[in-house]
């Protein structure tokens, strides 16, 4: 997965304001930091996108 395919995935989950905030502001247990500590620290969009979905419990329809 792309990075640009991992933001339009957290925009369409969450809304574009929202999934900014939650991105820099939420600390995602699975990732042991927040999505976008994640992304800079070099982990793979789909390992982060897949991580956001289980603790969101987001419909497999969208993973």
């Amino acid at each position: 997965m792309r990075l640009s395919e991992f933001w339009d995935r957290m925009n369409a989950a969450f809304g574009s304001i929202y999934a900014q905030s939650l991105a820099l502001d939420y600390r995602v247990p699975a990732l042991g930091c927040s999505v976008s500590q994640a992304i800079e620290r070099g982990d793979a969009p789909k390992a982060v996108w897949r991580a956001v979905c289980a603790e969101f419990n987001l419909p497999a329809s969208v993973r």
